[in-house]
């Protein structure tokens, strides 16, 4: 008796796995398009007291080029937005100004990473355009927003390595999966940490214009591929690791400030992923620098520079014109050269970053 019990848990717990897998390999499908809308409206959502740089910009890069969406950067509040770890920007329109615009709401929202991950305006209105039908996307830790919006309550979904376990202890009502870069379940993708958010953005692509266009954008930006395969094992803290961490933020007389110059037209994605890997090495900061007030990017992010003038001498400056996206890997190496390999794993690291995938 006790052998048929084991053999049908056993099978119980076989359905369940294939149910799971299933759930988290559901592929992308759109809501209808929103009346009066010609092509999706996509509202990438912006706080301004921090939000994650590449978790914002490289959806809003990806979706331009493909120009497959109507895309706008939809802010808390008026002003300015500091991205973190670096950069700043400018956003299209306030939360406020989309819902007179729209009040038929976004076809797709995508929530990056947020200082703030408890903003009752962010969650509200994330909830506000959920109820109204939109897809929504959150990336990285984004998934705290989607969470404490009731979006992930019975569903699959996954988050950055360094939240997951707290997550799962938060919302044991969410089935939490490892090992996908991307989980989409129903209405409701996540992803794992920041660097998820190319084929994530890919995988967007797709569900809107088909896989040749999809593999058309993703051929643009020197990408292979935006299958959702990831091994989430390699990606936690060791003692050395935090050692390494302590190490590099007490040595403040080796820090440095790496300013890149930037031009109107530059590339949004790679000026995104470079300084966000050189500003997470707990050693130097990145600066994207210009004369103008603001300098507007090849797909039309319109990014707040530092003022040239106010640059001090710092130890090291440098830029790299027209370097594509999926440079990410020649900055580790770059990192690696300056301040050590350890170092530049740590980046990786941070980034949820495989050079295999």
């Amino acid at each position: 008796m006790r052998q048929i019990f084991g053999k049908a848990f056993l099978f119980l717990l076989m359905i369940l796995s294939t149910h799971a897998s299933a759930a988290a390999a559901d592929p992308i499908q759109l809501p209808p398009l929103k009346p009066g809308h010609l092509r999706p409206l996509v509202a990438i959502v912006a706080d301004n007291s921090g939000t994650e740089t590449t978790d914002l910009v490289v959806p809003y890069g990806i979706l331009k080029a493909a120009n497959v969406a109507d895309v706008v950067i939809v802010s808390s509040k008026a002003g300015t937005v500091s991205l973190m770890p670096a950069l700043a920007i400018e956003p299209d329109i306030t939360m406020k100004a989309f819902d007179k615009t729209h009040p038929e709401g976004a076809d797709l929202v995508i929530v990056p990473a947020m200082h703030d991950n408890r903003s009752e305006v962010v969650i509200r209105w994330v909830l506000e355009q959920a109820k109204k039908g939109a897809f929504v996307s959150a990336i990285c830790e984004g998934a705290w927003i989607a969470a404490r919006a009731g979006l992930l309550e019975g569903r699959n979904a996954t988050t950055h390595w360094y939240a997951f376990d707290k997550m799962a202890g938060k919302f044991p009502q969410t089935r939490w999966v490892r090992d996908q870069r991307y989980i989409v379940d129903h209405n409701v993708m996540t992803t794992t940490g920041v660097t998820a958010s190319i084929p994530a953005s890919l995988a967007l692509v797709e569900a809107i214009a088909g896989h040749a266009k999809a593999k058309t954008t993703a051929n643009q930006f020197g990408f292979v591929d935006w299958d959702a395969t990831h091994d989430s094992a390699p990606f936690h803290l060791t003692a050395r690791r935090i050692g390494l961490v302590i190490a590099n933020y007490l040595s403040f007389w080796e820090h440095e400030t790496l300013s890149i110059p930037v031009t109107n037209g530059f590339d949004e994605i790679a000026l995104a992923l470079s300084a966000d890997a050189w500003s997470r090495t707990y050693r130097s900061q990145a600066i994207a620098t210009s004369r103008e007030n603001f300098i507007i990017s090849r797909h039309g992010l319109m990014l707040v520079p530092n003022k040239t003038k106010d640059v001090g001498d710092g130890r090291s400056s440098w830029y790299e014109a027209d370097i594509l996206a999926s440079s990410l890997g020649v900055t580790l190496v770059k990192i690696a050269e300056r301040y050590g390999q350890e170092t530049a794993d740590l980046v990786a690291l941070q980034l949820e970053y495989s050079a295999t995938e």
